[in-house]
């Protein structure tokens, strides 16, 4: 099955994107599902690296990384990033920059579409 999972709110201050990422890591380790993740809006900033956060608190980071070495893709919107002043160089390995041709093309190959 294929799955893309579309990621809407920052990576910290709600739980959004935290549950959409703990459902793709979920999804990535079975061997029959084909995963991707798509960051727009405020969720761009989910792929930034070098998070540094409270001790105990989850890290949206290692999460999204987990995504990626379960075979997940991750692509994060290019005007996002620009609006957020979020550069390539600030972005974590596995996610790369994307664009809205990019997750249409994967709204039409995915079997299921999730939205956070």
């Amino acid at each position: 099955m294929k799955v893309l999972t579309i990621l809407n709110d920052p990576p910290y201050g709600t739980e959004r994107s935290y549950n959409g990422l703990r459902l793709a890591g979920s999804l990535a380790k079975r061997k029959e599902t084909d995963v991707k993740v798509f960051l727009i809006g405020d969720a761009a900033a989910c792929a930034r690296k070098g998070q540094n956060v409270p001790h105990c608190y989850y890290n949206i980071e290692l999460m999204s990384k987990a995504v990626v070495r379960q075979g997940g893709e991750i692509g994060v919107c290019g005007s996002c990033m620009e609006a957020r002043g979020i550069t390539k160089d600030d972005l974590l390995e596995g996610a790369r920059p994307s664009t809205l041709d990019e997750l249409t093309a994967w709204s039409l190959w995915a079997d299921k579409v999730i939205v956070f």
